[in-house]
């Protein structure tokens, strides 16, 4: 694991590889890479700063650090870069005065009442590499960082294409009627952007629909014992509806924590 975090060598299945970015030109084409996804392939609204640079970038990326997915196959070094994850650890966002989540849900009660959280955010890879096995080593580099650095509580915001709750009310009541997070660290969307998710019953539901069109990375969080928060935002610059993802380290499922543990060689948990 000293590898992953401190050598930089990463983890790699077959030709792709998940590390850390080390330099500054890595981290440059890992935000060029959201560009591309976020404003190119879907219909994000840049600023003029972002769109000048064609590069996705904000005040949080100085203080975090980038997981990187890498197809060793690619010559160009310019294109070797087709994942990407941003982590804030949270003595970086004390540093900086805040976590990006913030700006959408109150966090308050994982902020003032526990300690390592690390925030996740600006996840996306290239279409052709969003498979279960690229997904699965981007899991597995996030297991490492997780491990080495202690977390407790891994969240952030995960994101429905569109604007429109009504179009998504049976994804949102799914994840409302049977995945809300424990009271003790339950985030809340912002007073005046919350967005209800309770708008269809629990029998009105279909769990095996909502489960073949839930976000990959919704469904990710929730396979290894996540939750989310209550209430929505809808994020018009980014064309999307966003929750609140959230997991505790000590609600890990115990697969996870196994098929990890022997790969990482530490214990996930608190200490």
């Amino acid at each position: 694991m000293s590898d992953f975090i401190l050598d930089g060598e990463g983890v790699s299945v077959g030709d792709v590889t998940v590390r850390l970015a080390r330099t500054e030109e890595e981290i440059h084409l890992a935000q060029a890479l959201r560009y591309d996804i976020f404003y190119k392939e879907f219909t994000a609204k840049p600023t003029p700063e972002v769109r000048a640079a064609q590069r996705d970038f904000d005040k949080f990326d100085d203080y975090a650090d980038h997981l990187i997915v890498l197809d060793n196959r690619i010559t160009d070094n310019s294109k070797k870069i087709v994942g990407t994850y941003r982590m804030l650890r949270e003595d970086k966002a004390r540093e900086l005065g805040q976590f990006y989540t913030a700006d959408e849900f109150d966090i308050s009660k994982l902020t003032d009442g526990h300690q390592g959280l690390l925030e996740m955010g600006r996840s996306c890879v290239l279409q052709e590499y969003r498979t279960k096995a690229v997904l699965q080593l981007l899991w597995q580099g996030i297991a490492e960082y997780v491990a080495y650095y202690k977390v407790n509580f891994l969240f952030g915001c995960a994101s429905f294409h569109g604007t429109d709750p009504d179009i998504l009310a049976e994804e949102l009541s799914y994840l409302y009627h049977n995945h809300l997070a424990p009271e003790s660290f339950r985030p809340v969307a912002l007073p005046d952007v919350y967005t209800n998710m309770n708008i269809v019953a629990t029998d009105k539901i279909d769990p095996k629909k909502v489960l073949r069109n839930l976000p990959p990375l919704i469904k990710g969080y929730l396979r290894i014992g996540g939750f989310v928060g209550d209430g929505a935002f809808i994020d018009y610059n980014f064309d999307t509806v966003d929750v609140c993802v959230i997991l505790s380290t000590d609600h890990l499922t115990e697969s996870y924590k196994n098929h990890y543990e022997r790969k990482t060689g530490a214990e996930f948990g608190r200490e």
